[in-house]
């Protein structure tokens, strides 16, 4: 098995005051030769909106775009006619595809919306726009890993456009969870802690630490503390 570890501190970051962005790899003008992607995960940034504040209107193509808000009411609207807004507890997806446009708003005045922005490479170029999301609600079931994302409509949670799974995890100080890869000839697993503290193999996962696992069928995670975690396994070539 094959490990790199990025700790939260190591992460890019740009302030810009109505926006404070984390970038796990290379983003606008963060660049790190050595953290571009993880196989077909390219994006992974963790934002924080103030209040009333967002991104207005802009493009993206050929992207499959997944929105995790961890706090907070963040406001949709995009070409394809779709104004909702999600929350926490919420998945959003958009294949973008052909070409989109979309905007994205803290529908609070009074607090900030926190939130993932991940993008995936997609193993199809020029599908028709698409948009999606579902509702896990706040509370999911303890010390398990639920399934948020993956290839197959008819699968639980969104689909996308790639040979890729996510789940979703809170575990109770104490416990611990085996996840074994749909794909492991090809795939990879990024690990990426929301909070708590985790260890795999004895590497030590805190708020915000990442961790890219590859050439495995399988591995265990232990919970030091009250944690939550998203897994994103993802084809590597």
């Amino acid at each position: 098995m094959k490990t790199v570890l990025h700790k939260a501190n190591s992460r890019g970051n740009a302030n810009h005051g109505w926006l404070n962005s984390f970038h796990t790899f290379s983003f606008a003008n963060y660049y790190n030769p050595d953290r571009i992607h993880f196989g077909k995960l390219r994006v992974l940034n963790d934002d924080e909106v103030a209040p009333g504040m967002g991104f207005g209107t802009h493009p993206h193509d050929n992207m499959e775009i997944v929105s995790i808000p961890l706090e907070g009411d963040l406001e949709h609207r995009d070409s394809m006619g779709n104004t909702t807004v999600i929350r926490e507890g919420d998945i959003q997806v958009m294949s973008a595809g052909t070409g989109i446009l979309h905007s994205e708003y803290n529908k609070n005045k009074d607090k900030p919306v926190k939130f993932l922005q991940i993008w995936i490479i997609p193993n199809k170029r020029n599908v028709a726009p698409r948009y999606d999301q579902i509702t896990l609600g706040k509370e999911i079931p303890k010390n398990q890993l639920i399934q948020i994302l993956s290839p197959n409509p008819d699968d639980n949670g969104v689909w996308i456009h790639q040979n890729a799974w996510f789940h979703l995890g809170n575990f109770e100080q104490g416990s611990s969870v085996d996840y074994t890869l749909k794909d492991p000839k090809n795939n990879g697993v990024y690990i990426f802690v929301l909070d708590g503290k985790l260890d795999l193999d004895g590497i030590e996962l805190s708020a915000r630490d990442g961790l890219a696992v590859s050439d495995t069928s399988k591995f265990n995670l232990k919970s030091h503390a009250n944690s939550q975690v998203l897994l994103m396994e993802v084809p590597m070539n």
